[in-house]
């Protein structure tokens, strides 16, 4: 073999592992600055996270300082408006105090010149009685009893010849003349009393509702509050919460919406007013259904469903504890059976009685009467003009127009002063009792008085040897003259004297 070819070989074998050898080297530092650039590149995304994630906190914690400032601002506004609210309410106190301190003052005053000036006006009238005493050659005393003994024996003969008189012309005029006679009386006797309940008791299943129901820092008592409309008091009463508010309707929501809230258990602001809105949804509905039932019962017909509708806010309405709704029903009712025996129009009288009391349910909104309001609302919607003037007569606010006006008047009497009809406070039922009893037994010649029927009836025994028969027909007047003067009753109470002779004798 030729060693040149030897050489040339062993030289290219060494240039080919050279060259190798330089490839694989140049290969390396490629993929080494590869891997570096990588690693560089993935350093550098970790440190631009990382500033992003350090922005992002620091923007919420600024964001959290800036809300917690704000509520600390709101807080601080809302204490200011308080204190400022209290100082204002102490001035005013203040100067109603020094304000009742002048009145009192210049009433002291006046009331000293009136004492001043009584005294002198007594010394004169003491000295023209001795004047006129002197004059007459007669006492005060005997003046007065000589001029009573014989008023009264002139008024003995007139009263017994008037009452005979009466008597005989009520038998001579019949039916007609006496039913007239009774529609007077009873529209003489009508009158009103209305006691307004204001609060309803919603019963709590144990005392932690109450810390519930009024919520952090009265949260949530405030949200129904303002959600109903009512005010709700919490006191030390046990197991109980007492809902306040002058609109009946509002009232009643009211009572259910919290009753829903405690049978729930939920009570924060959104259920709140979820609740307070379903239940104004229900109560409407009940309002509108009632207001159809009553008219149903009262078979009357022809009604605007406003009218309807306004007539059943009165089922939640009372006075006297009677429900004004069914009042308005049973006047109905009453108003037909009246007009059919006096012979009037059975459904004008009808509708009167109906409608007479439905400003009622509208007149803690407005300005005016019961009546002029309820009037002018059925006027608006198309009652017939003889129901309009029933309803705005019925106490005496505008001239009465028609018979059927007065029979919705006599009914709504009746519906009042029946007994049952209205509810009395305990204490003042037996006070009223008690005072006509003791009213009763202040004329001379009563022997006992007894007050029966819940106070509607007094009966009145006299001693017969004190007072004879005129007497005491003039004794039942004066003691019903006084009832009328004195006291406050509803409907009318009846005075019976009773005079008994009894001769009793033996046989032996």
């Amino acid at each position: 073999m030729n060693p040149l070819i030897i050489i040339v070989d062993v030289v290219l074998l060494l240039a080919g592992v050279l060259l190798g050898y330089l490839l694989h080297r140049y290969q390396a530092e490629r993929d080494l600055q590869n891997q570096q650039q990588k690693a560089d590149s993935i350093l550098k995304g970790a440190n631009e996270q990382a500033r992003l994630i350090e922005a992002q906190a620091r923007e919420n914690a600024v964001k959290i300082v800036q809300a917690s400032e704000q509520e600390i601002k709101e807080r601080r506004i809302e204490v200011n408006r308080e204190t400022e609210r209290l100082e204002k309410r102490r001035t005013e106190l203040d100067g109603r105090t020094e304000r009742l301190e002048q009145r009192e003052q210049a009433l002291n005053k006046r009331q000293s010149n009136v004492d001043k000036r009584a005294n002198e006006v007594e010394k004169m009238h003491q000295d023209e009685t001795a004047r006129l005493e002197e004059i007459a050659r007669m006492t005060q005393d005997e003046a007065k009893k000589d001029l009573f003994a014989s008023v009264e024996q002139e008024a003995r003969g007139d009263m017994a010849r008037i009452i005979r008189q009466i008597e005989a012309e009520a038998r001579e005029e019949g039916e007609k003349r006496a039913r007239k006679l009774i529609a007077d009386a009873i529209q003489r006797v009508a009158s009103e009393h209305v006691a307004e309940v204001t609060r309803a008791v919603v019963t709590l299943p144990n005392e932690e509702m109450k810390g519930r129901i009024v919520g952090r820092n009265g949260r949530n008592i405030k949200a129904f509050e303002q959600a109903a409309g009512v005010d709700v008091i919490v006191d030390d009463t046990p197991d109980s919460v007492t809902v306040s508010c002058f609109d009946s309707v509002r009232r009643e929501i009211g009572r259910r919406a919290l009753g829903r809230l405690i049978q729930d258990g939920r009570i924060h602001p959104a259920h709140i007013e979820k609740i307070v809105e379903d239940e104004t949804k229900a109560v409407e509905k009940i309002i509108n259904e009632s207001g159809e039932q009553a008219a149903y019962d009262a078979g009357i017909t022809g009604l605007h469903p406003e009218v309807l509708r306004m007539m059943g806010r009165l089922k939640f309405r009372t006075s006297y504890g009677q429900n004004q709704l069914a009042h308005a029903v049973e006047v109905s009712k009453l108003s037909g059976i009246l007009a059919a025996e006096l012979g009037a129009d059975v459904m004008i009288a009808k509708q009167g009685g109906f409608l007479h009391d439905i400003g009622k349910a509208m007149d803690h909104n407005q300005e005016g009467t019961h009546a002029m309001l309820g009037a002018e609302f059925c006027k608006r919607y198309g009652v017939n003009p003889k129901v309009v003037n029933a309803i705005a007569s019925h106490h005496h606010e505008v001239e009465q127009e028609t018979v059927e006006a007065v029979i919705a008047e006599s009914a709504d009497a009746i519906s009042g002063a029946r007994p049952g009809a209205r509810r009395e406070d305990l204490e003042a039922y037996i006070k009223r009792i008690r005072s006509l009893e003791e009213m009763s037994m202040s004329f001379e010649g009563v022997q006992q008085a007894f007050a029966i029927q819940a106070g509607r009836e007094v009966r009145i025994i006299v001693r017969p040897e004190a007072i004879d028969d005129l007497a005491s027909t003039r004794l039942a007047r004066d003691v019903a003259k006084k009832i009328e003067e004195t006291m406050q009753y509803p409907g009318q109470i009846r005075v019976t004297v009773i005079r008994e002779t009894r001769a009793v004798d033996y046989a032996k």
